[in-house]
């Protein structure tokens, strides 16, 4: 059964000030920005909650740029600014990769990275990228500012270390030196949720990490240890399906899911030779 909308509440902030502030005062609170998400809970009757912050309009949260080094993404950049960022495409292409990969050209306008982020599906085809890049989630609340790594960034299924007053204003991406790699298995690649997806850069310190094969997003450190000590492909394939914790659900099974895992690690490794 669809949600009544007219059940529903929606805070409109002028400025990310303003919406801290009524997270802090007027909580609870879900953000709320291009509601891809959202609308499809909406549409099945599952909705998270009644009350709604509305940050689509809140330019401070928006925008690609340097910082010194650091690549810098707001959290309201869309996949289709992320697909045609020169900046992107130059120092992180694997993010772009992903991007294109994420539904159709109306979710790409409309959804946002901070949104994939936030959602805490271990499925989300940015949170590998964002994994191997060693990115940093900036979260604010009122008054102060935090930065948390990647991989400290989910707690368990669908969770995350953020509190319920803060807001993710960016990522932060340091340089990323040797190959980078990404591959999403779907039923219909950008038009389906994936099976398993990977991204990896191939350097002395090989990086490696998978979705949809365990509760979060999972940084392969034991795969990446064993192929940096110079071990073979074969014996990394085994420390892998060792390493994941894929499930049986209705997109694939637990065997799929480990065998297609050790077949995009082969695949990588051979891809950057």
């Amino acid at each position: 059964m669809r949600t009544p909308v007219s059940s529903l509440e929606l805070l409109q902030p002028r400025s990310l000030v303003d919406a801290l502030r009524m997270l802090r005062d007027e909580g609870p609170l879900i953000p709320l920005a291009g509601g891809t998400d959202i609308y499809v809970s909406m549409n099945l009757g599952e909705i998270p909650g009644r009350r709604f912050l509305d940050l689509w309009k809140l330019e401070e949260l928006k925008g690609i740029g340097l910082e010194g080094e650091i690549l810098r993404i707001g959290a309201l950049t869309t996949y289709s600014e992320i697909i045609q960022s020169a900046l992107v495409e130059a120092r992180l292409p694997i993010l772009a990769a992903a991007a294109r990969e994420v539904g159709g050209i109306q979710i790409q306008n409309r959804g946002t990275l901070g949104g994939n982020i936030a959602n805490a599906s271990p499925a989300g085809d940015s949170l590998p990228v964002l994994t191997v890049a060693e990115a940093e989630v900036v979260l604010a609340s009122v008054g102060t500012e935090r930065r948390v790594p990647m991989n400290a960034f989910y707690t368990g299924y669908r969770e995350t270390v953020m509190r319920p007053d803060e807001i993710i204003c960016a990522v932060e991406v340091p340089p990323v030196e040797g190959r980078q790699w990404f591959r999403k298995v779907g039923t219909q690649a950008a038009m389906a949720i994936s099976k398993v997806v990977m991204a990896a850069v191939r350097a002395p310190a090989p990086r490696i990490a998978l979705g949809s094969v365990a509760p979060t997003v999972v940084r392969l450190e034991r795969t990446e240890a064993c192929l940096a000590t110079g071990k073979s492909i074969k014996e990394a394939e085994q420390v892998l399906i060792s390493e994941i914790q894929p499930i049986d659900d209705v997109r694939s099974t637990e065997v799929y899911r480990r065998r297609v895992s050790a077949n995009l690690l082969r695949r990588f490794w051979n891809d950057t030779e």
